[in-house]
């Protein structure tokens, strides 16, 4: 089957290369043993520990690779060339794996997983970076002798025969015409399973040309984002001082322009955190919002691993609030204590959803609550590349119904005349509007919906009709947070 360029939405074609800055988030770690004799290049050792560890072990590239770059004592362009190919074999991978099935005359399945995992570390070389075909095919042979000692000669005949066909070419054989199948044929071309194209084409109101160009941008390396705490930095002298950029709407914002965050001075004494600029909006729009009487009890019900109260932490500690942070899981309910130390924060580790019937936290005793509920994260796939293989639609239904029980738990611990925010790092429909309308309508307690978008800085493009609004990596350089503001009405 072929598909041509002129039958798709404007922008497509080959995408762009892709390197990858470290992440962070809280996640699992693991490693990838050695096996054999090592290869000649280390950059590529390092970088197959990493794939091979997130395949084996469900482990987490943003926490791996630079655990791994520390212990080879990888820096400079070695560092650099390790992370691009880690975290871009990590994006292109339900393509790459096309390709290699093609070229091997077998499903990956069937292949050792060593050699798999080395195999796509070699075609992403060939088809998406610089690097000359002689060199990825050598190396790739020379890295599955060293893993899978077995499999060397059938590696080389599988990257000999990638290397024959450039990337369009392989990509019309493969991919369905457009005609027929656009959104397999978007999978394909942009490196996304068929589901999350189709759910993203939904939220974007079946534009497949926008469609594209998210996919487009998804597949971007992220710029790293910083907050700026306030009462303790101030964004443009952060900026000024990490050599970074002050961030397009957040007041809070700090583009960091290259090198790892977690070795500036400004991180590490707690003036300011990693955060997605994205999630810094969603989480100040909640403040932003007008209310009338008490606003001196705030929670965060979903609060792990911190970053948002973090941020809440700050104002109120101008604002002369209080805030309350719950979290199920204790070790990260750790993370949020060490998060927002030194600010007006008390941390409970428990179950949000008990939240109103617990008599040490009954119903109606806030005055603002922030829901950042668990998701599937298919808005932050720019950042965590393994995720969007990971994902099914089946993960969607418990999801969903944990989302609703917060959101109703929130209700119920939210005083009449008070604000309840939920916030998810998603697009889908089944996690944005139906869970909140589903949310609202059993909650038990009569709500309004407040317009959110006059609670974003002015000025920010693409924020639909409302009332509830959602960001977007192509439209606003943020991950694709949802946001909706209810107000309790009695």
């Amino acid at each position: 089957m072929s598909s041509h360029k002129a039958d798709r939405p404007h922008g497509s074609g080959r995408p762009r290369r892709s390197g990858g800055p470290g992440y962070e988030r809280d996640t699992r770690s693991g490693r990838a043993p050695r096996a054999g004799r090592p290869p000649s290049d280390p950059a590529r050792q390092a970088a197959y520990e990493v794939v091979a560890a997130v395949h084996r072990d469900d482990a987490y590239a943003n926490l791996v690779l630079p655990e791994i770059l520390r212990n080879m004592g990888l820096a400079g362009r070695d560092a650099a060339f390790a992370t691009e190919l880690t975290y871009g074999t990590l994006r292109a991978l339900g393509t790459l794996d096309l390709i290699i099935a093609a070229a091997a005359g077998r499903e990956v399945a069937r292949i050792d997983p060593p050699a798999r995992d080395a195999l796509r570390l070699g075609a992403y070389q060939l088809l998406h970076t610089r690097v000359p075909a002689h060199a990825a095919v050598n190396q790739t042979v020379d890295l599955v002798r060293s893993v899978a000692p077995g499999a060397s000669g059938f590696a080389n005949a599988v990257m000999r025969t990638i290397a024959e066909t450039p990337l369009e070419a392989w990509l019309e054989r493969l991919a369905p015409p457009y005609a027929e199948d656009p959104v397999g044929n978007l999978s394909v071309h942009h490196n996304h399973p068929k589901w999350i194209v189709r759910a993203f084409a939904e939220a974007l109101g079946g534009d497949l040309a926008e469609t594209e160009r998210l996919l487009i941008e998804d597949n971007q390396p992220p710029v790293v984002h910083l907050c700026a705490r306030p009462g303790r930095a101030d964004a443009v002298e952060l900026a000024d001082e990490v050599g970074g950029t002050p961030g397009a709407f957040s007041p809070y914002a700090v583009y960091l322009n290259g090198g790892s965050p977690r070795e500036l001075a400004a991180i590490g004494d707690g003036r300011a955190h990693v955060q997605d600029e994205g999630s810094q909006l969603v989480a100040a729009a909640l403040l932003a919002a007008p209310i009338e009487g008490r606003d001196t009890r705030w929670l965060d019900l979903c609060a792990g691993p911190g970053g948002k109260t973090g941020l809440i932490g700050s104002i109120a500690s101008a604002r002369g609030a209080e805030v309350t942070a719950v979290e199920v899981s204790e070790h990260r309910a750790r993370l949020v204590e060490r998060a927002t130390e030194g600010m007006p924060v008390t941390v409970l580790p428990m179950d949000g959803r008990s939240v109103g019937r617990d008599p040490d936290l009954p119903e109606e005793s806030f005055d603002r609550v922030l829901v950042d509920a668990p998701c599937t994260g298919l808005g932050s796939l720019r950042r965590r590349p393994e995720s969007r293989w990971r994902r099914s639609p089946d993960d969607l239904p418990p999801l969903t119904k944990l989302q609703r029980e917060l959101l109703v738990a929130a209700l119920r611990a939210v005083r009449p005349g008070g604000l309840v925010a939920y916030v998810t790092c998603s697009p889908h429909m089944v996690e944005t509007q139906v869970t909140v309308t589903e949310g609202a309508r059993r909650g038990g307690v009569e709500v309004d919906f407040v317009d959110a978008r006059p609670l974003l800085p002015p000025g920010m493009p693409g924020l639909g009709q409302g009332p509830t609004v959602q960001l977007w990596p192509h439209r606003h350089g943020t991950d694709a947070m949802f946001l909706a503001v209810l107000r309790r009405t009695a």
